[in-house]
């Protein structure tokens, strides 16, 4: 039954409306926001006391003023209707279609907040999702059921990247045809929702991908709201429908940054660079939406890119979240200026979860020995490079020379890709640059593999 109230405005901020409390009312409650204008705008309420009440306003507060403001109450939280059909659609960020189309049959309706996932019923993730981008597949293999998130900075082409992982993933194997994407761009330009949009419908991906966009034109409340509406529709497909669900978000920052001028209008105590002390609990809110049931037949990966303030791995951001998630993918801003694309530093990139998706029965028994040789020679040519920048590349050692080309080798072939290869391909192109270096050094690998995977020519 809907309550209405009228009068009982007292103060408007931004996008948040204050209250005096006349009714019993709940945290999260949804709520529409009717103005003299006539126009119904959505919202809930975000902070309630005795005596007041702060309602967040989904959309424009243009038009509102306090003497004419009428709020009707639902009595329950936000909630998603979701049936069949939600692929191939695009959604605004509160989860209203804004492709055209009729709007999807609903056969449910569930709360954007999420139900938590018991402990005991997680299964752990297992089985390689093969992305198409070596550096991930070959060194950081993304696992169904992971939380992996990708760090990027300002004007790195994790856009681009963001769009061709979610036209190229895949699942091997015989669940391959259940495999599909949600997609969210969270505060994102005009200009790149129109490239989400039209680069994956060109590529033939939306039919299987449902793309949720909030531009960076919407309020800041409605890009809160983003990443739940998109991760609803992911456990449904998931956990309803036996879907294999990977969940693109782009950008986490933005969300953020919307938190952050959400809390300072409510007057919160800022913590760390300005963020509310509560950031942490609130991406572990989003983030742990990832994983397997025991007796769920979908799993849900979710790959959450951020753009790094001034390129800061430390700042509150990316290092809360490398917190809660299983492992990081970093973009370099030096390989980009060498032309590089991708340009993943895979150095300090990580997936913790790597050993449990691959190896025998999952990808190649010889995988994990190759990534962890590439890894070690990597390393060691990047050592290469520092010694040749004091003594000269004439003062080297024979071996140390090869490491260094080893290093170019591996960025310009193995890093760099303009389409998307499969995991047997980028293995191929593994093989091939090791053995440029000689068998003494290949410590990581067996005599059998290399003799089985490296020729030497004579």
């Amino acid at each position: 039954m809907l309550l209405t109230v009228e009068g009982a405005a007292t103060r408007l901020e931004g996008p948040l409306l204050f209250l005096r409390r006349t009714l019993d009312v709940g945290l999260q409650d949804a709520v529409d926001v009717r103005g003299s204008d006539g126009r119904s705008r959505l919202g809930r309420i975000a902070a309630i006391d005795e005596q007041f009440m702060t309602i967040e306003v989904m959309e424009s507060t243009s038009g509102l003023s306090l003497e004419g403001t009428v709020v009707r109450f639902h009595g329950e939280p936000l909630a998603f209707g979701l049936g069949p059909g939600l692929l191939g659609r695009v959604f605004n960020g509160v989860g209203q279609v804004i492709d055209g189309g009729p709007p999807v049959a609903v056969h449910r309706k569930v709360p954007i907040e999420g139900l938590p996932m018991n402990p005991v019923a997680r299964a752990l993730p297992r089985d390689f999702i093969e992305t198409g981008i070596s550096s991930i597949d070959l060194l950081n293999s993304l696992v169904r059921g992971q939380k992996l998130p990708l760090f990027s900075g300002g004007g790195l082409p994790h856009d681009r990247l963001a769009v061709e992982i979610a036209s190229h993933a895949r699942l091997r194997g015989e669940q391959a045809d259940d495999f599909v994407i949600v997609f969210a761009g969270i505060g994102v330009p005009h200009d790149s929702a129109e490239y989400f949009r039209r680069s994956l419908e060109q590529g033939g991906a939306l039919e299987r991908t449902a793309l949720f966009l909030n531009l960076a034109s919407d309020s800041s409340t409605q890009r809160l709201l983003t990443p739940r509406f998109a991760l609803s529709a992911a456990e449904y497909l998931a956990f309803v429908e036996g879907k294999h669900v990977l969940v693109i978000l782009t950008d986490m920052t933005n969300y953020c940054e919307a938190l952050r001028e959400v809390s300072s209008s409510k007057g919160e105590i800022p913590s760390r660079k300005g963020f509310p002390g509560y950031m942490y609990s609130d991406l572990a809110t989003l983030f742990e939406r990832a994983g397997c049931l025991r007796d769920a037949p979908g799993t849900l990966t979710q790959l959450s890119i951020l753009t790094m303030p001034a390129d800061d791995i430390g700042h509150p951001i990316p290092d809360l979240t490398g917190y809660i998630t299983e492992g990081q993918i970093v973009l370099s801003r030096e390989l980009d200026r060498r032309g590089i694309y991708p340009p993943i530093n895979v150095l300090p990139s990580l997936s913790r979860l790597m050993k449990d998706g691959t190896g025998k029965h999952y990808t190649h028994p010889d995988h994990p020995a190759l990534a962890s040789q590439l890894y070690a020679a990597y390393a060691r040519a990047a050592q290469a490079r520092v010694l040749a920048s004091v003594v000269g590349e004439e003062g080297l050692a024979d071996t140390d020379r090869r490491y260094l080309r080893f290093g170019t080798h591996f960025e310009t072939t193995l890093a760099s890709q303009d389409d998307a290869r499969t995991l047997e391909q980028s293995m191929a192109l593994g093989w091939r640059l090791l053995a440029g270096l000689p068998d003494s050094e290949l410590t990581r690998l067996s005599d059998a593999q290399i003799a089985a995977h490296i020729e030497r020519t004579p």
